[in-house]
């Protein structure tokens, strides 16, 4: 499983354009092949700062995820936006029964 974190901070007047942006794209993604989960949450301690929290079946499907033509335009309007530059980590995981 690929799990990918990444957060982006906008100014207080992009705020409300880029969480309905993000949550457009958070939709849209959780329909794509592969897709586990992928949420965006707000910073309760920054409320500019707009957190993705996602899981995907493998590298494939992330990586057919980022080729998504919406994918590649949400990505370049969060960096427009963003006042800082965004942040992105993805990591390989295994589920371990204990």
């Amino acid at each position: 499983m690929i799990i990918v974190t990444a957060a982006v901070r906008v100014g207080e007047d992009g705020r409300g354009p880029m969480l309905a942006a993000a949550l457009e794209h958070c939709r849209r993604s959780r329909t794509e092949p592969g897709c586990i989960a992928h949420n965006v949450h707000v910073d309760c301690e920054d409320p500019c700062r707009l957190v993705f929290v996602e899981f995907w079946q493998d590298a494939a499907a992330l990586r057919a995820h980022f080729a998504v033509p919406a994918s590649r335009a949400f990505a370049a309007y969060a960096r427009e936006k963003a006042i800082e530059p965004p942040e992105l980590t993805i990591l390989e995981a295994q589920t371990i029964k204990i």
